[in-house]
C-alpha cells in the first residue's frame, strides 16, 4: 500500500513540475518584455553631418504587444510612429516606415543600454540607446 502512495505522490509532483515548466516561458517572456519598456536616448554621429539626438519611447499594451514612437529633438520632430517592434531578450528590433529607419540592438546585462546599428538611407551607424530615468 505504501509503495502505491509513494508512486502516486511522485506522479503528482512530476505533473506539477511539468505544468510549472510549461508556464515558465510565459512568465519569463512578460518579464523580458517589461525590461524594454521606457524611454531611451542616444546620439547618431554621421561624421561630416551634425550629430542627431534620438529619443525612443517604448510602451506595452495590456495584451503584451509593444509599440513606440521616435523623437528627433534637434529637428523639432516628435511622435514618429514605430511601425514594427519586437524584443526577444536581449535583442530589440524596430522599424519606422515614415522615417525609413531600422534599428537592431542588444540590451546590456543590467538593462541600462541597448547597443546596436541604426540604418536610415545611407550607411549603417552605431547607436547606443541609454535608459532615461
Amino acid at each position: 500500500m505504501r509503495k502505491y502512495r509513494l508512486w502516486g505522490t511522485a506522479v503528482c509532483m512530476a505533473m506539477v513540475l511539468l505544468l510549472g515548466c510549461g508556464l515558465m516561458p510565459v512568465f519569463t517572456a512578460a518579464a523580458d518584455t517589461n525590461a524594454i519598456v521606457g524611454q531611451w536616448a542616444g546620439t547618431l554621429n554621421p561624421g561630416a553631418q551634425p550629430k542627431t539626438r534620438i529619443l525612443v519611447h517604448i510602451s506595452m499594451a495590456q495584451d503584451g504587444t509593444l509599440s513606440g514612437t521616435i523623437d528627433y529633438p534637434d529637428q523639432n520632430t516628435s511622435g514618429i510612429s514605430i511601425t514594427a517592434i519586437s524584443y526577444k531578450e536581449p535583442t530589440l528590433h524596430f522599424e519606422s516606415s515614415s522615417s525609413m529607419c531600422v534599428f537592431e540592438g542588444t540590451m546590456s546585462s543590467d538593462s541600462s543600454q541597448i547597443a546596436g546599428t541604426w540604418k536610415q538611407g545611407g550607411a549603417p551607424l552605431s547607436l547606443v540607446l541609454k535608459r532615461v530615468p
